[in-house]
């Protein structure tokens, strides 16, 4: 066994000698050097993967033992938010709102922003009633640079310690049925470049309280989910975008990356940007199949709660982690995508499309949602009681 082990080192070692050999070789014509740089990567394609797999099959069980201690670490000495100042983007409702007041128990002063005036001003009242010191309305639309640096601006005279970016909005339509391309370039300017301004304003003065950002993404960016392929590719951009960041603001800034999946919100209860750019509550266009309510046992894809999730979130940042994915149970589909992304594709298809020459909504999910709102109508009849979950969610 040993042998056989030195052998390996031995062969692996030669290979290596061969490449760096072929790497440093003087070149005297760019034919040459494309020919030597195809040469090393045919190379490459035959020992990296054995090499990979191998490292891998040293390296993991340490590499979890201590991400496991690291882990038991943070959550023992978790971060206390009292007192620090928290700027929370889209906080008018969803999972916004809620962050807010899971902030304000935690007691943290705060920060909210959105267009909607009114709205911030009810959230605020309740975020200073369950806890928070201080809680101030800034409205004002992500999408405009002006309007980022002036909330971050009135902010930062209170010093900013959390960021967290969640403003967002959610296209919905088959790609080519769109009539104007430009109608969704608000997804673009909501989803991606809302975060990315409020980062870019919020960025010098967070290094100087050794602060955090909290983007809020979406299992979208790596789920191949019909209908929606502006919202997942804005989605996929913004982890893109953060997980480089994470890189060039360590150690000053931590960055935590949450990938939701489906939470109660506005969104979920069917308000969408439409094929005219607008927003619209659809319910209809809810009960495709795109959102399932969770409180039907029989729909495959549940909806949680909104505080259940913005207490995972707040948590999950004060712990200083670099990713959640809420629920955690999703995790288990993106091990299916990485491993066997055709089977994840072909179930987006079959449950989510339509069959050849059916109607748009003609779907299974949307058929499982009409036999389920048939059975509910049914024991409502028979029994005589009421007391059964409606299929749209209650919006805070």
């Amino acid at each position: 066994m040993q042998n056989w082990y030195v052998s390996e080192q031995q062969y692996f070692l030669t290979l290596f000698v061969h490449i760096k050999y072929l790497s440093s070789i003087t070149l005297s014509s760019s034919a040459t050097t494309t020919e030597a740089m195809d040469l090393i990567n045919k190379l490459m394609n035959i020992v990296f993967a054995p090499l990979a797999v191998l490292a891998l099959y040293h390296f993991l069980p340490t590499y979890h033992f201590f991400k496991y201690l690291l882990s038991t670490y943070n959550k023992i000495f978790s971060e206390d938010v009292s007192g620090k100042v928290v700027l929370i983007t889209g906080a008018s409702s969803g999972i916004g709102e809620h962050l807010a007041y899971e902030y304000a128990r935690r007691g943290a002063c705060l920060a909210l922003v959105a267009r909607r005036k009114h709205r911030l001003q009810v959230v605020a009242a309740i975020a200073e009633e369950i806890g928070s010191p201080d809680a101030i309305i800034l409205p004002g639309d992500v999408t405009k640079t002006n309007d980022c640096q002036e909330f971050v601006d009135a902010t930062v005279k209170h010093f900013v310690d959390h960021l967290v970016a969640n403003a967002g909005v959610t296209p919905v339509s088959m790609f080519e049925d769109v009539p104007d391309i430009t109608n969704f370039t608000p997804t673009m300017d909501i989803n991606f470049w809302g975060s990315v301004y409020s980062s870019h304003f919020a960025i010098p003065h967070l290094k100087r309280t050794k602060g955090k950002i909290i983007v809020i993404a979406s299992c979208a960016s790596w789920l191949p989910t019909p209908r929606m392929s502006f919202y997942n590719a804005s989605k996929a951009a913004l982890v893109s975008m953060y997980e480089t960041l994470r890189i060039e603001l360590a150690p000053e800034i931590g960055i935590t990356i949450v990938t939701p999946g489906l939470i109660e919100s506005e969104m979920t209860g069917g308000k969408f940007l439409n094929q005219q750019g607008q927003l619209e509550a659809d319910q209809e266009m809810r009960d495709v199949g795109l959102y399932e309510h969770y409180h039907v046992i029989l729909v495959v894809m549940p909806v949680e709660s909104t505080p259940e999730c913005a207490k995972a979130i707040v948590k999950s940042a004060c712990r200083g982690e670099k990713y959640l994915t809420e629920p955690d149970w999703y995790r288990a589909i993106f091990f299916w995508k990485v491993f066997c992304p055709d089977v994840i594709e072909w179930s987006n298809r079959f449950f989510l499309m339509p069959g050849p020459g059916r109607s748009e909504r003609d779907t299974i999910s949307k058929n499982i949602v009409d036999v389920v709102t048939k059975v509910k109508e049914f024991l409502i009849s028979s029994i005589g009681t009421a007391e059964f979950p409606d299929l749209v969610p209650c919006i805070g």
